[in-house]
């Protein structure tokens, strides 16, 4: 495990800005920065023509006016789509983000990214590896590559083999059987978890394995206060309304 210091900051909006403005899109990553966070968290999938975009669904339904898997339409149609209709009619019109357009906005004003792989069940290996492979290019001249998770052990592992110099996150929503030796066998840097499974427990065991600690969706003053004392290093919220980063 990696013990190189820890370039993330200690505050990460959630898919943009949270709930204020439509996930995943670019207009959420503007809000959040207006909020002052300096990095933000996103989920990627691909197009069926290999675009690396943004969309936490495997389904458009929710979040767009298209309908369908998402993974199975072209890039091309999925650009027409609206993607922000859906939370309010301030944001009718905004379209769903690439990776790329994520990366130019992060470097033009110094923010850096969490890119969680969220591939279309069925694709996870290509995912993680298209995924690194595009953002290893991208991020191919700036001091902080981005970090990459995911919940799905197949696509971080091939996200591992393209790319093995960016830094990686195991997500986990509980604790299977076995999830220290993943960790190791992804030479993963932080293992990111629901916040309510960190105990000093756990927080022993992650360091002992030489892991640094984030913790999502952190909606609770007191919540993220307890985090905080536990040494937490990074802590992913909706309420970038309610927490000050810079503090």
């Amino acid at each position: 495990m990696s013990t190189a210091p820890w370039p993330y900051p200690a505050w990460v909006a959630h898919r943009g800005a949270g709930k204020l403005a439509p996930e995943n899109t670019l207009a959420a990553f503007r809000l959040g920065a207006a909020h002052g966070y300096r990095m933000f968290e996103c989920d990627v999938k691909l197009s069926a023509d290999g675009v690396p975009f943004l969309l936490h669904d495997a389904t458009l339904e929710r979040t767009t006016n298209g309908q369908g898997t998402a993974g199975d339409k072209p890039w091309d149609e999925l650009s027409r789509l609206n993607a922000g209709r859906w939370h309010s009619r301030a944001y009718a019109g905004e379209p769903l983000a690439t990776l790329a357009g994520v990366a130019r906005f992060c470097q033009a004003n110094g923010l850096l990214l969490n890119i969680e792989i969220k591939p279309t069940p069925g694709a996870e290996a290509a995912t993680g590896a298209a995924v690194a492979e595009a953002a290893a290019a991208l991020w191919a001249d700036q001091p902080v590559p981005p970090l990459l998770t995911s919940f799905q052990l197949e696509a971080l592992a091939a996200a591992h083999a393209a790319q093995p110099a960016l830094p990686r996150g195991l997500l986990l929503d509980e604790l299977p059987p076995g999830w220290e030796q993943a960790a190791q066998r992804l030479a993963c840097q932080v293992l990111v978890c629901r916040h309510s499974l960190w105990t000093t427990g756990r927080v022993q065991q992650a360091r002992a394995l030489g892991l640094r600690m984030a913790s999502y969706t952190v909606n609770d003053e007191a919540e993220a206060q307890r985090l905080r004392a536990l040494g937490e290093h990074t802590v992913i919220t909706d309420r970038v309304d309610l927490f000050a980063p810079l503090r």
